[in-house]
C-alpha cells in the first residue's frame, strides 16, 4: 500500500503504485501518484522540495 505524500490519494495494489514517482527531500523518501507527478513534474526535475510546489 503506497500514500501520495502530495495529495494523500492511497494505491492499494503494488502495481499501480510503479507508476508513481519518488525524490528525497531532507533526507525523506516522498512517494507522488501520477497524478500529481505529472502536475508537478517540472518542480521534480528540478528538484525542488514539495514545499514550493
Amino acid at each position: 500500500m503506497a500514500t501520495c505524500d502530495f495529495c494523500g490519494v492511497v494505491e492499494d495494489d503494488p502495481a499501480g503504485a510503479l507508476t508513481w514517482a519518488t525524490s528525497v527531500e531532507k533526507g525523506v523518501r516522498r512517494s507522488y501518484c501520477t497524478d500529481c507527478s505529472r502536475e508537478h513534474l517540472r518542480s521534480l526535475e528540478a528538484k525542488l522540495d514539495s514545499e514550493w510546489w
